[in-house]
């Protein structure tokens, strides 16, 4: 048991007021967040418990953006009890199954007619000035990561001056598609592994991140996930079923689906370069090793996308030339 865990457990003691109760693990991601599923002794509702150490997170973007969410009419958690100074939050419990654990080929459509629903939803209640922008900083930033991370430390590859030259002009045109959509509410990170099965449904996590931002980022991100891949046929079928009731509720999609559909694989492009980075950089920083071998199916994402627009080729053409040079 490390320091961290006994402090939460003295602070939920503090709160609980002599209620007895235990603690067993609920998840970790990616950052220094961790989650603790909170049980009663006297059998009440499981309830969880966040620890997010304050040197490494801040708490209060995750008591905002529940607030958004829960004010919209969606199925987040409920911060019961907080303390920003020792960042410790008790959470109501939204449930044990994510929708990454029961997603096939039956379940898909209800689910994801769910998660559209909601998606819907969430980015009607935007409003300008609220979040933080994902703006050109934000975005070439995440897009650094790639040559830094993924290149540099994980193939162990310098890129040749020409080749940097080519990845600054995808990485140009991919900001550029991103700044010139319609601007709403963007979870950041909206993804099978996050929504939960739940009353209602889904259940809505790991939304601390949230910027305004590209209307297409949530949608691609849904539906070209890190953690499962689905053929084109249904990724293109969803796309458009999403498109259609987007514009059906008012929201600024594109009239036409074809430019939607550019968007959405631009927008895919960029977040998936981010991911390459970021997996590479949990690997060897952090030693997370278990995200690296999802880094093929992103790269899956990322070639036939190159590869049907002329002004992202180079970024195919570089692809190719990594993979030659990369060590076996």
């Amino acid at each position: 048991m490390d320091e961290r865990i006994r402090l939460l457990e003295r602070w939920l003691a503090a709160v609980a007021a002599g209620r007895a109760f235990r603690l067993t693990p609920a998840s970790a991601d990616a950052s220094f967040r961790r989650y603790f599923r909170v049980h009663w002794k006297d059998g009440a509702t499981t309830q969880i418990a966040m620890d997010a150490p304050p040197d490494k997170e801040d708490c209060r973007p995750f008591i905002k953006v529940a607030a958004l969410l829960r004010d919209a009419g969606l199925n987040a958690p409920q911060v019961l009890a907080q303390d920003l100074a020792q960042g410790f939050l008790l959470l109501t419990d939204l449930g044990t199954q994510t929708f990454l654990d029961v997603l096939d080929d039956a379940s898909a459509p209800a689910l994801f007619t769910a998660a559209t629903d909601a998606l819907v939803t969430w980015q009607l209640a935007s409003r300008g000035g609220v979040l933080p922008p994902y703006d050109e900083a934000v975005l070439r930033r995440e897009m650094a990561l790639f040559p830094e991370w993924y290149v540099g430390r994980h193939l162990g590859l310098s890129l040749a001056d020409s080749q940097r030259q080519a990845l600054e002009g995808v990485f140009a045109a991919l900001v550029a598609c991103c700044l010139a959509q319609p601007r709403v509410y963007v979870h950041r990170d909206y993804m099978p592994r996050n929504l939960m099965v739940s009353e209602p449904n889904p259940g809505i996590l790991d939304f601390q991140d949230a910027l305004e931002g590209p209307i297409a980022y949530d949608v691609v991100s849904l539906f070209r996930d890190a953690f499962i891949s689905w053929d084109e046929e249904r990724t293109l079928d969803w796309t458009v079923r999403y498109w259609e009731k987007a514009r059906k509720r008012g929201l600024p999609v594109r009239e036409d689906f074809g430019e939607f559909w550019r968007e959405f694989e631009w927008t895919g492009l960029q977040r998936h370069l981010k991911v390459l980075g970021i997996f590479a950089r949990l690997t060897h920083r952090d030693g997370k090793a278990k995200y690296l071998a999802d880094t093929p199916r992103f790269l899956a994402y990322a070639r036939p996308v190159a590869k049907r627009y002329r002004a992202l080729a180079p970024l195919a053409r570089l692809l190719d030339e990594l993979e030659a040079a990369a060590p076996r």
